[in-house]
Formats: structure tokens, sequence, C-alpha cells
């Protein structure tokens, strides 16, 4: 498990990103559609999977916004936004922001993501969802993780697009 912050108070997850080198583990998620996805079809694309707890946070919204500004320049690049946010507020949130270049994902019918990538927080008041993450994954391998330290933080861009 990894124990990061919330507010400064100490909290912990499922347990540990997966290994930079390691093959990325497959996953199945829920798109705004309500349609399912995997991680197969992104095939031929670098992923980069923007792990946090809700949408409807300033934080996690700053990300999802700034994602979607860095993949408009960055072709064969895939952001999948995740999060344990119903569907619908995903739908709802890049819809009234405008943002076309993420893929909102949902693990309302597939929980197992968050114990798979490590990323369920085990104790605190957000307990259950998912961690402040970001992990990169290139022909099938992780090329790039970041378990953010504190929730309310943003995590590094330009750390993660190096890794690109």
């Amino acid at each position: 498990m990894a124990t990061i912050t919330l507010q400064g108070n100490p909290i912990e997850t499922s347990g540990e990103l997966p290994a930079v080198g390691s093959a990325a583990p497959a996953f199945t998620l829920t798109k705004t559609n309500l349609s399912d996805v995997t991680l197969a079809d992104f095939a031929g694309k670098t992923v980069i999977l923007n792990i946090y707890p809700s949408v409807d946070t300033g934080t996690c919204a700053t990300s999802t916004r700034k994602f979607n500004a860095l993949a408009s320049n960055l072709p064969d690049v895939a952001v999948l936004c995740v999060s344990a946010d119903l569907p619908f507020a995903h739908s709802r949130f890049c819809g009234a922001e405008g943002l076309e270049n993420v893929v909102s994902l949902s693990t309302f019918r597939h929980p197992d993501f968050g114990t798979t990538y490590g990323v369920i927080i085990t104790t605190g008041a957000l307990a259950g969802l998912l961690s402040r993450a970001v992990v990169i994954i290139k022909d099938g391998k992780v090329t790039y993780t970041e378990q953010v330290p504190e929730i309310a933080q943003e995590p590094n861009y330009d750390a993660a697009l190096a890794a690109i």
C-alpha cells in the first residue's frame, strides 16, 4: 500500500502503482455513453491514465482541463481520465467544459481497476474513491508512474510529458 495525504492527514491506498517496465495490467472501464472500453482498444497509442477521486473536485477538474489541452498537441496519445464518478458526471463535466481531447472513464461497473492499479483509497474521508495518480503506457508497458503524494496537489505534468 502507499501512504499519501489528504490536506496533510495520512491516508492509505490499496496497493502500489504498477512498476515501470512491467506489462500494463489489462482493464475494462465504462465510457460516458455507457459502453465498455479496454486497454486493448487503445493499441498503437501511448496511453496516459489520469486517475483521480472525482471530477467534481477542483484539482481533479483542473487536471482534466490541463490534460485535455496537452492532448490536443500530442498525436497518437490517448488521455484517459479515470474515476469512480458515474459516467453521467463525466459527461456533464466534459460537455459543460467543451473538453474533447480526453476520454472520461468510470470504474462503477469495473471496480477491479482500482485494485489492479493499487489506487483505491482505503482509509480516511475519501475511502472507496481512487487516489490521484498518473500512469503512462506505451507498447503495452508501463513507462512512467506518479502517485501524487497529496490529494489536493496536481500531478507533475512536465514529468509526465517528458515520459511520452
